[in-house]
């Protein structure tokens, strides 16, 4: 039996989105960006701190990363647990060495229970980004738990950047957020560049930080080996500096896990894509923060 046609009538169904929270466009009609010193690419770099609870509930479903044997599960548990104690101050010398400054996407039991690491973050002036409370509170607890628990994420330290778990929002995510005064969200994955991004009656906005150039998803989630994330990595960045050289500044996001790629045998290939990025010219190492002001300030002038 044939749909009637009332079926595709409903509240905000238009060209484009069927949501309000921003406007359609396509990348190739906006105004071209252009980045400080004039640089093709800005290098994004989020270092991704988490502290995944040795009591996890895994509900409505685990992260990526998660605890996987039978309680306590101290074989994964101690492995993440290597990224906060180990494996991030290994990350921390491979960009100290091209002089970039991250953003850390920081879990607020991670700075509670870190807090020395919080403060050499501060000192080498990285961007704190909320990342929930843990790997394991995720945004499905209604409005007023939700509100609850966000607020207890920045009263720890107030970030201008988000984060989610897992990228995981529920339909009131956005709005909560804007009301604790996030500025921009990096769940949203269907763009290259900014995007202005509407939220209880607020404009934020919506960043581009990559899902798949994720070391955890590489290495973890699809199986890759070294040689062929450094390949991804190079690929992804060679396909934006090109696009770069006609159509604007272009932003090359990178996330990292310092339980993954903070292990010996692979930080190798973290410093190795350094290198090829910055030996190119025209590359603006920034944080997210960063990134989002340069882009304000080029898009309304």
């Amino acid at each position: 039996m044939p749909l009637s046609d009332d079926y595709l009538k409903y509240p905000k169904r238009r060209h484009g989105m069927d949501h309000g929270r921003y406007d359609w466009s396509i990348l190739p009609k906006r105004k071209p960006v252009e980045w400080p010193g004039r640089a093709r690419v800005a290098l994004w770099i989020t270092v991704a701190l988490e502290w995944f609870p040795l009591d996890q509930q895994g509900k409505p479903f685990k992260p990526l990363g998660s605890l996987q044997t039978a309680y306590p599960d101290l074989r994964h548990y101690t492995l993440r647990d290597y990224g906060n104690r180990v494996g991030v101050f290994r990350v921390m010398k491979a960009l100290e060495k091209h002089g970039i400054r991250a953003s850390a996407a920081v879990n607020a039991a991670v700075a509670l229970r870190y807090p020395s690491l919080i403060e050499r973050l501060k000192e080498k002036r990285w961007e704190l980004m909320g990342h929930g409370l843990d790997m394991d509170h995720l945004h499905y607890e209604g409005m007023s738990g939700e509100r609850e628990l966000i607020a207890r994420c920045v009263s720890v330290f107030k970030p201008r950047g988000w984060l989610s778990p897992a990228r995981s929002e529920s339909s009131q995510t956005p709005d909560l957020l804007a009301e604790a005064g996030v500025e921009y969200v990096c769940d949203w994955v269907n763009d290259d560049m900014p995007y202005e991004f509407k939220a209880a009656g607020r404009t934020m906005h919506a960043m581009p930080l990559s899902g798949d150039i994720d070391d955890a998803a590489l290495l973890l989630g699809m199986h890759h080996d070294e040689d062929e994330v450094y390949a991804q990595l190079t690929d992804q960045f060679d396909g934006l500096y090109e696009e770069a050289s006609t159509h604007g500044g272009r932003i090359m996001s990178v996330t990292l896990h310092p339980w993954a790629i903070g292990q010996p045998y692979r930080i190798g290939t973290l410093e190795r894509a350094l290198d090829y990025f910055m030996r190119h010219p025209g590359v603006w190492p920034a944080t997210g923060a960063q990134i989002l002001d340069a882009w304000r300030a080029t898009t309304t002038a």
